[in-house]
């Protein structure tokens, strides 16, 4: 089952934008939809040609690289094998299609390369690095880089890199990484094993070199197969790495267990990045301790295999393990105890199907008082109360489904609603949206709030952001992408709208008060906004307009913008420093990428632009602090 999303995701959209059109919605006049224009989020960091460049930090060339170098590379970021935090947070919710189109689209550019770099070591480093690239080292059992590399060191179809045109501290630090074991390539990882046997100083020297030497128009990878490689390599001989796709198919949808563990998300929270799909493990930092998710698959020993349908109802409904412990409100049996006896064992018979792993669970990590699990039971009287969903016979089946749905498997208040202090629901503000703790995302109000919530939203807009990840009204981007791109684009259209339905009829409700937030001086603000003015002209208006009338659906306007009007403004924030792609899906393949600003702009220049987007073209939201951008600056990756 999924957790809290207070604790970790939020289920309905953490970044609002209005505008955003859905994927069938065409573009505006003059529009030019380009897979460059697409990857403009890429092109932020890696030049527009990939042809890397230094910002704040270096980013290497990518173009021309082997288009399965380039593939692999993606997906290693996207399943863990590589720990880079802005790439993981760009791949993450992106399909193999698409990273396999992304690839090839850079394998095939070739712009210039930079200028060679002059040697900042000695000359007997130099040729002691040209040795190493060129001849080797016979007493380290060390091949030549250039008997991988090529002679012309621009590497080999399907799977060696070319090495030239990077800076010197770049490949110093790959071979490190290499070394510690910070960086892994398929088995037999022929890299590791060379790395294991440099010296710092060899590790020096190679690149030194290696930047030093010019490359051409015609530097391209050699094919496939000119040359016998001297040692085993994994990523020139392994296969393009797949994902078994997610099942569509959803016949007898009502009594699918399957498809109610994609209401629930269980995937979501019971799987570590690149792992065992249900086998747990995922740390879930809390602001009471660290929680690890159990292992939910049917291993007799490791999971739920001993495990009866009455054992997993009353988990569900009782918030009880098999043996009748407590379980942590983590785990969210006050929203699941609503669900039906039915679509409980329809859950239980899916999850007892799905490959059995072996993976023993992670003792959670809980700071004192809360590791004594009797204090459960005063929180259980205070704030739970056990209970399937009873009909409201005054709403239709409609109402009914989709209230059904959002307040039990969907859980969607778990994060649109204010948490007090002891992580319980705060009465009177439910769906009035919250700041998901530990994550520095805020959930916006679900309510018909028609500042910062869902009052001047259609229908429709709201079915298709769910099942597409945009619509006309909004996008999702972090904690919400998941959501969407794990969860909702399964569900049934009727049973999306049903959601639909039952959210617009929430009342209307103020937001809840906004955490700490150091506000400008009136003075500070006016210069914030101008200083903005003129960051947004140089660095946003290609693509988001003008007068912030965007060009949907590709880029969203941002004028009469629920997002830039709520009080909290961490939302806006984090797009500004971290870009990112809206999740892939069966409506929306292809994203749009928003490129990435932190590593350009100071906290002071993010604060600016952020401020006078909250105030012009209708918006009326507070200008930001600098201080209020700092405590973001870190990539929203678990």
């Amino acid at each position: 089952m999924r957790h809290f999303r207070v604790l970790r995701l939020s289920l309905l959209t953490l970044f609002l934008v209005a505008g955003v059109a859905r994927a069938a919605d065409p573009f505006p006049p003059g529009f030019s939809d380009t897979l460059e224009q697409r990857l403009l989020a890429c092109s932020g960091c890696h030049g527009k040609q990939g042809e890397g460049g230094r910002q704040a930090e270096y980013y290497p060339r990518i173009a021309g690289k082997p288009a399965g170098y380039l593939y692999r590379q993606l997906v290693n970021f996207r399943e863990g094998r590589r720990s880079y935090a802005q790439m993981v947070y760009f791949t993450r919710y992106l399909t193999d299609e698409y990273l396999q189109e992304i690839a090839t689209y850079y394998s095939k550019l070739k712009p210039g390369y930079p200028t060679p770099i002059a040697p900042s070591v000695n000359a007997e480093a130099i040729v002691r690095g040209r040795t190493l690239v060129r001849d080797g080292d016979k007493a380290k059992d060390l091949p030549a880089c250039a008997a991988c590399h090529g002679e012309s060191l621009t590497g080999m179809q399907p799977g060696i890199p070319g090495v030239i045109g990077l800076l010197p501290d770049y490949i110093n630090a790959q071979l490190g990484a290499w070394q510690r074991g910070a960086r892994h390539a398929t088995e037999p990882d022929c890299m590791a094993k060379i790395a294991a046997k440099l010296s710092g100083t060899d590790m020096s020297a190679v690149a030194a070199y290696l930047a030093s030497l010019p490359g051409t128009p015609t530097s391209v990878p050699d094919p496939e197969g000119s040359r016998k490689l001297p040692i085993a390599c994994g990523s020139q001989a392994a296969k393009p790495a797949t994902i078994e796709p997610a099942s569509t198919s959803h016949a007898g949808a009502q009594r699918n267990g399957e498809y109610y563990a994609r209401v629930g998300d269980c995937v979501a929270c019971h799987t570590v990045r690149g792992g065992e799909p249900f086998a747990g493990g995922l740390a879930m930092a809390t602001p009471f301790g660290t929680l690890y998710t159990p292992n939910i698959t049917p291993d007799p020993e490791t999971g739920i295999g001993k495990w009866t349908a009455d054992d997993f109802y009353r988990a569900l409904h009782e918030g009880r393990s098999r043996d009748g412990t407590l379980l942590y409100p983590a785990f969210p049996f006050p929203n699941y105890t609503k669900v039906t006896r039915a679509d409980s064992d329809a859950i239980y018979n899916y999850l007892r199907s799905v490959t059995p792993v072996r993976k023993r669970n992670i003792p959670h990590r809980m700071d004192f008082p809360y590791s004594q699990r009797t204090l459960l039971l005063g929180w259980r009287a205070l704030y739970f109360d056990a209970g399937e969903y009873s009909a409201h016979p005054n709403e239709s089946a409609e109402w009914n489904r989709g209230a059904y749905l959002v307040q039990g498997l969907g859980h969607c208040d778990a994060c649109h609603t204010t948490r007090n202090m002891f992580g319980a629901s705060v009465k009177g503000k439910e769906f009035a949206g919250g700041l998901i703790p530990q994550q520095n995302w805020y959930a916006p109000s679900l309510t018909s709030n028609r500042e910062a919530g869902l009052g001047q939203w259609e229908l429709g807009d709201v079915v298709a952001l769910l099942r597409n990840g945009v619509s006309k009204r909004g996008v999702v981007f972090g904690p919400m992408a998941q959501v969407v791109h794990d969860s909702l684009q399964y569900i049934t259209e009727a049973d999306t709208r049903a959601i639909a339905v039952y959210l617009k009829s929430l009342a209307q409700s103020t937001e809840p008060e906004a955490p700490a937030q150091i506000r400008p001086t009136e003075a500070q603000s006016k210069a914030s906004f101008e200083a903005g003015a003129k960051l947004y002209d140089e660095r946003c208006k290609s693509c988001h307009g003008a007068s912030g009338e965007g060009a949907p659906p590709a880029y969203p306007p941002l004028g009469n913008n629920q997002a830039m009007n709520m009080e909290f403004a961490a939302n806006p924030i984090r797009m500004v420093l971290f870009g990112g792609f809206p999740p892939a899906t069966r409506g929306n393949p292809r994203p749009f990428g928003m490129p990435p600003f932190a590593y350009a702009l100071s906290d002071q220049q993010v604060a600016d632009v952020v401020t006078y987007i909250r105030q012009s073209w209708g918006n009326r939201g507070k200008a930001v602090n600098p201080t209020d951008v700092a405590r973001y600056r870190t990539v929203p990756v678990d």
